[in-house]
């Protein structure tokens, strides 16, 4: 027989869980409409997706719909074929989720209970040693539950808990795309695993009054990537973010406004393995900043006087000469020729590992291309930010043996 049309979409966003086998559990709570998207992300992704549901779970989701979605028999009761071991023996699977999983669900795989499809899927899971997320939903009282809660932290010695979103008096699941990222993070084997990774993203402002600001048109998003990627190939990510507009939930993000705020956060957290300094940092600041608004139409005329804001990176290898220094220069409007010069350049100056050079002229809010320069030269081609950001962390990956 041929392959399910469903399954066209598989590797559609990326290889991250290539020839990846995940097993979907799904139990009876409301959210349970919500697997549907999980699944189709996940084969996105590259994953072949197995569906278990509970008995009770066809009353809010049908079997033929999340065939429909993965292209693969779901299973509803375990039959002759033994299901269960067929799914999550020894090396059967290589991820369990379970998504929503409501508190009874919980309370049965904390307590070695196994009386339905999903919870023989654990039963057996747990002692094959096959990774399981659980993503909790219910109502908030009774994740306020001291049982429940007690259940909880018993599963957090054996399993991965992605906790859900307070909204509404509701432990509501967590996003589908927060799982997807744990689940890859979870499966990841790239090299940069475990890294300490620092990156710095977004634009910096310094003020001519409390109101007024000199700043650069930078968006950070490109950062932001290059923060969203490490994390989910598996390091430990923190992201100094500048001025930007995206939702990171998953990282750990020290927000900051000005050129001097960027600086003392980097000269804080240099103890990481690796530094990537995407950030746009702003060149120039007032000479004086007013302590008043400048009243409008004061004068004809407005001279503001600039000195140099602090060059940051020249100090990071002083600082800490074993950390791996990833520098960015952009320039506009320049040659090739141009381009690699001034990144050969930098790349002296500040001692850095590797430079990502970049004409802006030819970047779009979406779209970058540029050249890694380091003991070699590689021209990446206009690609979206995000996947751009793939290819240079596996870039600086390379700087481990």
């Amino acid at each position: 027989m041929n392959k399910h049309p469903s399954k066209e979409i598989i590797g559609s966003f990326g290889d991250y869980l290539k020839d990846k086998k995940i097993v979907l559990c799904i139990s009876s709570s409301v959210a349970a409409y919500r697997s549907v998207d999980l699944a189709r992300l996940l084969m996105r992704y590259g994953a072949e997706v197995y569906v278990v549901m509970s008995r009770k779970t066809r009353l809010l989701l049908t079997e033929d719909l999340m065939y429909w979605a993965t292209g693969n028999k779901v299973v509803i009761e375990l039959s002759k074929e033994l299901e269960h071991i067929q799914l999550a023996d020894y090396g059967r699977s290589d991820l369990i989720i379970f998504y929503p999983c409501t508190a009874n669900t919980i309370g049965k795989i904390a307590n070695g209970i196994d009386d339905t499809s999903i919870t023989s899927i654990a039963s057996v899971a747990l002692g094959s040693k096959i990774p399981i997320i659980i993503a909790p939903a219910m109502h908030e009282a009774m994740y306020s539950n001291p049982i429940v809660k007690e259940n909880i932290e018993k599963l957090k010695e054996y399993v991965t808990i992605i906790e859900p979103d307070i909204i509404e008096n509701k432990a509501k699941v967590a996003s589908y795309e927060k799982v997807v990222d744990a689940s890859i993070r979870l499966l990841s084997s790239h090299k940069i695993k475990g890294k300490r990774i620092l990156v710095t993203a977004g634009s910096t402002r310094e003020y001519i009054d409390p109101i007024r600001v000199i700043t650069n048109t930078a968006s950070g998003r490109f950062g932001v990537e290059i923060a969203k990627h490490a994390y989910r190939l598996g390091a430990d990510v923190t992201l100094i973010y500048g001025h930007g507009s995206a939702t990171l939930p998953n990282l750990n993000i020290i927000r900051v406004d000005t050129t001097n705020e960027m600086l003392n956060a980097i000269l804080s957290n240099l103890d990481n393995d690796i530094l990537i300094m995407s950030a746009s940092v702003t060149d120039y600041k007032p000479s004086e900043k007013r302590d008043k608004k400048i009243e409008s139409r004061e004068n004809a005329r407005l001279r503001i006087e600039l000195d140099a804001t602090p060059k940051i990176i020249n100090r990071v290898k002083e600082i800490n000469p074993k950390i791996k220094l990833i520098a960015f220069k952009a320039l506009y409007d320049v040659s090739k020729e141009e381009l690699i010069d001034s990144a050969k350049r930098l790349m002296r100056e500040c001692n850095a590992d590797l430079v990502f050079a970049n004409d802006v002229k030819k970047v779009s809010e979406d779209r970058i291309e540029g050249f890694v320069v380091g003991k070699d030269i590689r021209y990446i081609e206009l690609n979206d930010k995000s996947n751009i950001a793939r290819i240079l962390i596996d870039e600086i990956s390379k700087l481990y043996p």
